[in-house]
This record gives C-alpha cells, structure tokens and sequence, in this order.
C-alpha cells in the first residue's frame, strides 16, 4: 500500500498550548507545517522539534494575525495549502463596562477578522479544510468573556458562511467548540481558579479539557471519513455544555 501524500498545512499561533497541540497531532512524515508565532521564538522552536520527531518538516513563520501585511506573509509561504488551522486569539477579558474601545478592537481583529481574511488570503487547495476555534463562551456566560465571547461566536456564524461559499471548490470549513482547557490562558481570566474547581466538579467526564483534546478533535476532522462534514460546530467539553 504506498504512502499518502504530503501535506502543507499552516496553524496559527503553533508555539504553545492548543496550537501547539494541533501542530504536532497533525503532523505526518512528509508534511510540510507552518509555526506561525508573534513573540515566543523559543517556544516556537520547541513545537518545531517535536513536528521533526515525526518525520514532518516545521516552517516557523513569525507573523502577528492582527496586520493584513503579516497574513499575506503567512499566506505566501505555499503556493497551495491543504489545512489552514485558525488558533491565534487574544484579547480582553474584563467586564463589559470595564472593556475600552482599544480592547474590542484587539480582540475582534485577533479572534475574528484573520478567520475571513486569511482564510480569503491563503491560496486553498481543492478539498482543502479549513478549521476555526471557538469556546463556549460563544454560547454562554463566562466571567470576562464579553468582546471574547462575541467574537467566538462570530467565528461560529463565519464558519457556516463560508462553508457554503467554499463549497463550489469541495473546500470543507468546520469548528472546534472547546470547554475549559488547561492552558496559561486560564491566569488571565479575573475568576480562573473559581472557573477551573467549578468546570472539575461540573463537567460530567469529570476532568478539565487537555490541549490534546482539542488536538484529537482537529485530527478527527482531517480523517477520510470527515470528508461529508463541513460548516458544524464541534462541541469538545467533556459534556460541560449539556448542564
């Protein structure tokens, strides 16, 4: 039986947490995966080394996703991309009295407008597959989660829109809803620790989520068998959401 072909695939925000995750669960010998960071250069290096370990090829690709300069930059780097991995996210977790116009404009210009625009940018092979991420905030309260929250569920309403518009080229665009994951993200919240020892004693699976639940959850949909799914929104929470 010989062996698949390679893959070009580009994760954004690849250096830690999820991203990271995402990078080197997909990773197959042969395929060529971009690192894309902002800062974190060693971290960035630390992902590519584990990609290597699989027999993949790690291109580190510094861009900040907030500047369209920076998503042309990222977009380049293939002439055709075959799985395009929206991760990159920041923004303010305050109160939505507490939120300043700065903060709404970081938050929708990280979280939400690279999901349009460097899915549009990146030239996408036929059946490709574009994944978005998003949280259950997209859905329901979370302390802080205000500006997040809405541009999570943008990417949610994204996700629909350009299933169906990339359909014509067999291009598949799907969402990963994860519950709470253990990341440094959780020390930025302003109620982490409350957040955390309620979603262990609430979610029904009974622990919180691992980066490398998302990471399955992504891998999952690059499977063969995935190929008739496109514009859904998977739930990843341990059953969380269904309380």
């Amino acid at each position: 039986m010989g062996k698949a072909m390679s893959r070009r695939i580009i994760v954004t925000g690849a250096s830690r947490g999820i991203g990271r995750a995402i990078a080197v669960k997909l990773a197959e010998e042969g395929d060529e995966i971009v690192v894309n960071f902002l800062r974190n250069e060693a971290a960035a290096n630390e992902t590519a080394e584990l990609i290597r370990g699989k027999g993949a090829e790690p291109i580190l690709c510094q861009a900040n996703v907030r500047h369209e300069d920076d998503l042309k930059k990222l977009a380049a780097v293939f002439d055709g991309v075959d799985i395009l991995v929206h991760n990159a996210a920041i923004g303010a977790l305050k109160p939505y009295d507490k939120i300043r116009k700065n903060h709404w404009d970081l938050t929708l210009e990280s979280s939400l407008r690279p999901f349009w625009l460097l899915t549009k940018l990146c030239p996408l092979n036929p059946k490709a597959l574009v994944i978005g991420l998003s949280s259950l905030g997209s859905r329901r309260f979370i302390p802080g989660y205000a500006a997040m929250g809405a541009a999570k569920a943008g990417l949610e309403a994204l996700t629909r829109q350009l299933a169906v518009e990339l359909s014509p080229r067999k291009i598949r665009v799907n969402t990963i809803c994860g519950g709470l994951i253990r990341t440094d993200a959780l020390n930025y919240f302003p109620e982490g620790e409350l957040m955390i020892s309620r979603a262990e004693e609430a979610t029904p699976l009974g622990r919180m989520g691992l980066p490398e639940d998302i990471a399955g959850a992504a891998w999952l949909l690059t499977r063969p068998e995935a190929d008739w799914m496109t514009g859904q929104t998977l739930v990843v929470d341990g059953g969380l959401s269904l309380l």
